[in-house]
Formats: structure tokens, C-alpha cells, sequence
């Protein structure tokens, strides 16, 4: 059989490791499917109704294995649709490989058709970024993608202009300098110690605190032992920023859960009294929620030293993975026997619980979106992957989705991009097939990218799609009103009957708006065979109200409500019930 381009561009991803793709086809890429079709058995080709979402599926595909996530998309306007998914990966720091078709080598630049010059669209978004130029170049530009995404945390992109694809693969055009297979397909991956003395000065500080604190992020996930010990021995509440929700289980006597708008009261006290904070594998962004200048001394843990000091003036950076970096340096913390802070974040905890617990059980109408998450989380495996998207369902599934044993969880974090939710328990579904998969999404969300569902269906994915419905874009709302004191204005969304187009697309389709249905049809949605979406509808004026309320957002939301907020009274009712009279 003739050996051409797209072959060995294959056929490197599979001595790579690489056993799923995630695309669509088209002309541009048509010898890379060949190439696909006669490799089938060794690699899986994921169809997608959009290449957004194949972005975005590779991206919860790292996520989710810890491995290389890979989308394919053809030239023009399919590799423009791969950016934002890719940027995604990129904010988060995932390895993901795109790779692109081009037009034919010799009219590139040439305002031929589907002509977009795609070296210099990835430019941004891509650490490593080139365009394959005949059979010789392949090996090379494939295995320095894939280790550049893997040792960068980051994206590569490969484009192949249509016509090379289909070259025969001989060594006819091989440069001297080329050396044939001087190319390795090996990853070796860094497991740094720092140094002995950096060691022992970030020691001196924990050992001298009298109020620890942890922030435990997203480079903590494979560090969870480490993680709580240090916690034991220091007395210190863990943090947990949202992409490290999964570090540590948050029935853990150590947490108090996660931080920012959408975090809890006794966290951001923590941050706003400890007098030494441990910031381990986490670029937290908001500078706000941290302790103030000169408050408390700092220590930063994190595998890029650029990232030392970016949010918080630290005074020791230990540069290493987290759990090598916490191995070497547990040894030298001694056992706090003053336990006074971590027991008042104990204590503040078990209000925030109680509290959490009032909300997610009312029953009165219309239904309140936290009930629908409160009732989710009972009937979770406890080792579900949980994908949510943006906005609104961000704080849902942080304050009610508790994490416990293997469950993994995750959304757009730094990026925060509406649509990912979907495709990422795509990517889950294929990685972990024996897994239960859920995503929670809200209906504008999953409007963006609702084709995947039938991508569920095509491949009898068995996830659980819950959309909490309101009919508006609810953080979009609730900005406008509370941090900018504006009524809300062009937030609504026209409703869509999704149980029909779940049942249209072939999954299973359920609808509830009552409190007192809520377990009875999650149940029966969990328990269906294959992909199912359920169809939560609840009140659009419910407010995911901050752990602690500032006196700035009480203003704009009292500023919001006089100019004319029009569902000012329920908003007024709402608010009230939820024991934060002091916002009105």
C-alpha cells in the first residue's frame, strides 16, 4: 500500500499514543481521513456537529485523562472555529494538538478559495505552530507538537496544506541536514525539587504563622494526600479555587470550599485574616479575594516560575509539581498546637452547610435553581466526572456538587466561555466510558452548541445533560444589575421546549419545574439508558448572591432596582428569602 503525508502524520499520532480525534470533515482534510479510515482500528475518529465543540471535547479529554487531547478541522473557516476551544485549553493550561487542513501549497496567499492563512491565525493561541512541507517534515513537526503541548501545559497546531497530504512519503526531498528518524516520540516529564534553602525559608513562614491558609488549585489535583496533610499539621482551611473543586473532598474537615462570587463566606474569611497563605498550584485571577498587602506572608507553589508572584506578593516561590514540591517539604513543618483558626473555619463551615442546605431544600415556586443541584449531588456516583458550563451554573455546581472519593469536575475556568459544558462530557464520555457522566448546563449554554446532544446519540454516550432553564442569561443579568447597577437589558432568551429536542435527537427527555419532583425524575433520568437531558425550569430571578455581600454591590443593586429594574419585587422577595436583607 503507497505510504503518503497523511499517513505518517497518523501514524506518528499513534506511536505517540494517541487513540481518539476529535473533528469534522472536510475537503480540506480529505487525505487526512483516508488516512483515519485505514487506521481505524488503532485510532478513533469522534465526529462533531461543530469544530468548536471538537476543541472543546479535546479539551475536556486532558482534563479529564491527565493525556494529550487532540481535534482535527478542515482549512478556512473550520480551523477559525476550533480558536475558542482552543483558547480554552491554552487559559487552563490542558496539552491539546489541532490540527488543520490548509489550501494547496501552491496558492496559499493566493486569495484562492477557503484561503485563511492559518500559520498566523494560530499565532497566539499555539506555543508551537507550524505547517508541515513534505514527507521529511512530518515526524519532526508532529513530535515537537505534541512534547511542546505536553511540557508548555498548552496548545500546538499542525496545519497540512491539502495537496502535501497526498504526497507519496519517500525521502526524495529529505535535506541533508535532516537526518532520517533522528526524531523521538518520548516525553520525559519534569519532577523538580527546589532548593534545600527556598525549602526551609517556606517552612520558617508556615512554622511561624499563626493563621495558615491553603489555596489549593487545579495543580493540586494529583496532590490530595500531600494536600490535607499539610492542612493537618500546619492547622490551616483549604481553599479551593473552582478548577481545584476535586483536590480535596469537600465533606473534608480541612476545606471550607471554594473562593470568589461564587465561593463561601468562611473561604473568603480565611483569606481576608490568615496572617501566612500557601498558594499551591492555583492562579487564582481575582485579586480582590486575596489577603490585602502587608497582611500575611506568602509562599507560591507552582510549575512556572513566571507565575510566582502574579497575584499575591509572595515571599518564597517553590518551583516544581505540587506533590513533589509538598513531599520534600512536609518533612519540615511542625504540628501547630494552637488549632484556634482552623477550628473557627470549622465552625463557620458548619453555618455555611446548614445554610446551603435551607436554600437547596425550599419548595416553594417557582423552583429555585439550587434545589435542582442540591438533589443532583445526592444521587452521584462517587465517581462521577461532573462537566458544568458558565455563568449562573457555575455557582450552582460549586456550593452543591460536593466532591467525594475519584469524582472529577471541572468548567471553563480562566477563559470562562459559555458552550464548553456539553463538549466536554463528550471528551469524559469517550475517555472514561464505564464512568457516569453529567453535565449542567444552563439554556443558553447549551443553545450555543445543543448539536452535540446528537453526538451523544451517535456514539450512545451515556450522558445526563441537566439545563436548568430560566429563559435569560442569568450571570449576564446579574451583572448588570449588581456590579454595574443597571436594569438588565438584552438578557432574555426565547424558550425552547429541549425535552422535545432531546426526544427529536433520540436521547431521553424529562421536564420538571416542581420541588417535590426533582429526585423522582433525576432518578429516572440518571437511570436511562443512554444519553438524556432533563429539562430543569426554574426562577430566573433567584441570585447567585456572593458568599459575603460588599457594600459596592449593595448600592448597585439598590441603584439597579430604583432606575427600573422590571421584576424589581420579586427580585426584592427573592433576595429576602435568602437571608441577605442587607443588599436592599
Amino acid at each position: 500500500m503507497t505510504c503518503t503525508v497523511a499517513d505518517l502524520l497518523v501514524e506518528r499520532l499513534i506511536a505517540w499514543g494517541v487513540d481518539t480525534i476529535f473533528g469534522l470533515p472536510g475537503d480540506g482534510i480529505d487525505g487526512l481521513f483516508e488516512a483515519l479510515r485505514t487506521h481505524q482500528k488503532d485510532v478513533r475518529f469522534i465526529q462533531v456537529r461543530h469544530e468548536e465543540a471538537a476543541a472543546f471535547a479535546a479539551c475536556g479529554y486532558a482534563k479529564y485523562t491527565g493525556r494529550l487531547g487532540v481535534c482535527l478541522a478542515t482549512s478556512g473557516p473550520g480551523g477559525i472555529h476550533l480558536l475558542n476551544g482552543l483558547y480554552d485549553a491554552k487559559c487552563d493550561g490542558q496539552p491539546v494538538l489541532a490540527i488543520t487542513g490548509h489550501t494547496f501549497h501552491d496558492l496559499i496567499g493566493m486569495h484562492y478559495q477557503q484561503d485563511v492563512d492559518l500559520d498566523k491565525l494560530f499565532i497566539d493561541v499555539a506555543a508551537f505552530n507550524q505547517r508541515v512541507m513534505g514527507p521529511a517534515h512530518v515526524h519532526n513537526v508532529v513530535d515537537e507538537a505534541i512534547k511542546t503541548a505536553l511540557a508548555r501545559r498548552t496548545v500546538s497546531h499542525i496545519t497540512v496544506p491539502k495537496d502535501i497530504q497526498e504526497w507519496i512519503a519517500d525521502d526524495s526531498h529529505r535535506s541533508s541536514a535532516n537526518v532520517n528518524r533522528h526524531s523521538a516520540d518520548l516525553y520525559a516529564a519534569p519532577h523538580s525539587v527546589p532548593p534545600q534553602d527556598a525549602l526551609r525559608r517556606a517552612a520558617a513562614l508556615i512554622n511561624e504563622g499563626d493563621k495558615i491558609a491553603i489555596l489549593a488549585g487545579r495543580g493540586c489535583l494529583g496532590a490530595r494526600d500531600e494536600v490535607l496533610q499539610l492542612a493537618e499539621q500546619a492547622g490551616a482551611p483549604i481553599i479551593k479555587p473552582l478548577l481545584g473543586k476535586a483536590v480535596v473532598p469537600d465533606d473534608s474537615e480541612y476545606t471550607t470550599g471554594g473562593i470568589g462570587l461564587l465561593g463561601t463566606a468562611p473561604s473568603q474569611e480565611a483569606l481576608q485574616e490568615c496572617d501566612t497563605l500557601v498558594i499551591a498550584g492555583s492562579c487564582f485571577p481575582y485579586m480582590e479575594f486575596y489577603p490585602k498587602p502587608g497582611q500575611a506572608k506568602g509562599i507560591q507553589i507552582d510549575v512556572d516560575p513566571a507565575r510566582i508572584g502574579l497575584r499575591f506578593n509572595v515571599d518564597v516561590g517553590l518551583i516544581g509539581d505540587c506533590r513533589t514540591v509538598l513531599r520534600a517539604l512536609l518533612p519540615m513543618i511542625d504540628r501547630k498546637k494552637k488549632r484556634r483558626f482552623l477550628e473557627t473555619a470549622q465552625d463557620r463551615m458548619k453555618d455555611w452547610r446548614g445554610l446551603m442546605k435551607e436554600r437547596g431544600t425550599r419548595g416553594d415556586m417557582p423552583m429555585k435553581p439550587q434545589v435542582v443541584t442540591y438533589h443532583l449531588n445526592k444521587l452521584l456516583d462517587d465517581d462521577a466526572i461532573v462537566s458544568a458550563d458558565s455563568g449562573t451554573i457555575a455557582t450552582w455546581s460549586a456550593r452543591y456538587i460536593d466532591i467525594r472519593g475519584s469524582m472529577q469536575f471541572s468548567l471553563s475556568g480562566s477563559l470562562a466561555t459559555m458552550a464548553n459544558g456539553l463538549p466536554y462530557s463528550v471528551g469524559a464520555a469517550v475517555a472514561h466510558p464505564k464512568r457516569q457522566v453529567v453535565c449542567i448546563v444552563g439554556d443558553g449554554g447549551f443553545t450555543m452548541l445543543m448539536g452535540e446532544l446528537a453526538t451523544l446519540v451517535k456514539y450512545q454516550l451515556p450522558v445526563k445533560v441537566i439545563i436548568i432553564k430560566n429563559n435569560v442569561l442569568g450571570m449576564i443579568k446579574w451583572e448588570q444589575v449588581v456590579l454595574e447597577g443597571n436594569p438588565q437589558f438584552g438578557v432574555e432568551l426565547q424558550p425552547i421546549d429541549f425535552e422535545a429536542y432531546a426526544k427529536a435527537c433520540g436521547a431521553g427527555g424529562f421536564t420538571v419545574d416542581h420541588p417535590k419532583d426533582i429526585e423522582r425524575v433525576l432518578k429516572a433520568a440518571l437511570q436511562h439508558p443512554g444519553p438524556a437531558v432533563v429539562q430543569a425550569v426554574v426562577d430566573p430571578n433567584e441570585p447567585p448572591m456572593p458568599g459575603k455581600v460588599t457594600t459596592k454591590q449593595a448600592m448597585h443593586f439598590a441603584k439597579a432596582l430604583a432606575r427600573g429594574e422590571k421584576d424589581r419585587w420579586e427580585i426584592i422577595k427573592t433576595v429576602a428569602e435568602d437571608k441577605v436583607r442587607e443588599v436592599i
